[in-house]
């Protein structure tokens, strides 16, 4: 019955068993439960695994079976942790691709029947953009990532802001969770709130990105480095690809004025974003630029969850975190 829980058949009757003979141990489980010895301990095995059975106190028990109340909360939690990864692969996937198509794009040739157009340097990408914003009727999304921003530039796109909430376009924006800690960005999202925009933060963002009434999308061709070309990509199918990448992020996203909600574990966003990353070998200058911080805060945090997982290593850390249910095992 537990199966859909991650619990197998023999699992769950060694389970059930140890919950109403608690002073029984694996000679007696056996017999009750007509298994073998082996049987019983594979069970416990994956009762352990799953953090449902712990070592007794009691002399001569092995282990005893945590409250059915408390094993479905850990249950639950595994599983939400598992679907929240699963997300994630699936947005990173997405992302991938989009800038995959964005690298080919630039790649391609000038054509005028093409579904994509090159831009290059700033000043370029920065005239594109105004001309979009210009002929938009409907929305604006985009994705910022890159951490806080300069007042200059913040005060910069006040304007053009302004100019497309008088003409009731909507506008929805997702930054990073990380520019909470920035004044002079906060203040900047607070106004845009005010003037009727609206605007979400995620612990992490898949990729730099402005879409304009579902129809165009513009990327970088360098994630390293925005300003040193774009595409602006119009093919219907792969516009419908990044409008599903937007909403996917959006929908997860926290809206300002809300506080990043914890996960079952008790984790903030931003430290389950870091443990993704470790778990996959990113160093601390990587997490870093995902997360929109300095270097010194990634390793504060890296140092943090380590040290709680007791690990000695990124890897032993990703270990130990799945088998705490933090993160589903690979």
């Amino acid at each position: 019955m537990l199966d859909i829980l991650g619990l197998d058949t023999d699992a769950e009757r060694v389970y059930r068993a140890m919950l109403g003979r608690p002073q029984d141990g694996v000679a007696e489980l056996a017999r009750l439960l007509s298994m073998t010895e082996d049987q019983v301990r594979a069970g416990l095995d994956r009762l352990s695994e799953l953090a449902l059975v712990h070592p007794s106190a009691r002399e001569g028990a092995g282990f005893r079976a945590i409250s059915p109340e408390t094993a479905m909360e850990v249950l639950l939690a595994r599983q939400q942790a598992e679907l929240a990864a699963q997300q994630m692969r699936v947005e990173a996937s997405r992302a991938a691709a989009a800038q995959l198509i964005a690298e080919c794009s630039a790649l391609r040739p000038r054509s005028p029947d093409a579904e994509s157009e090159q831009l290059t340097g700033p000043e370029e990408i920065r005239e594109r953009l105004a001309r979009l914003a210009s002929r938009a009727t409907q929305e604006i999304t985009t994705f910022a990532p890159g951490g806080a921003h300069t007042t200059a530039d913040l005060e910069a796109s006040r304007t053009p802001n302004a100019e497309l909430l008088q003409r009731g376009i909507r506008m929805r924006t997702v930054y990073l969770d990380s520019v909470r800690n920035h004044q002079p960005t906060l203040d900047h999202v607070d106004w845009l709130n005010t003037h009727g925009a609206q605007v979400r933060t995620s612990p992490t963002l898949p990729i730099r990105m402005i879409i304009a009434d579902r129809t165009h999308a513009v990327l970088p061709v360098d994630t390293n480095d925005a300003r040193v070309g774009a595409v602006v990509l119009h093919g219907a199918g792969t516009v419908a690809a990044l409008c599903a990448l937007f909403e996917s992020v959006w929908n997860t996203a926290t809206p300002l004025g809300h506080t990043p909600q914890a996960d079952p574990n008790g984790l903030p966003p931003q430290e389950t974003a870091t443990l993704h990353l470790l778990a996959q070998g990113h160093t601390d200058e990587t997490i870093a630029k995902h997360l929109g911080v300095s270097p010194r805060t990634a390793r504060r945090i890296a140092a943090d969850l380590m040290e709680r997982l007791g690990a000695r290593s990124r890897f032993q850390a990703g270990a130990n975190a799945a088998h705490h249910g933090w993160l589903p095992k690979p």
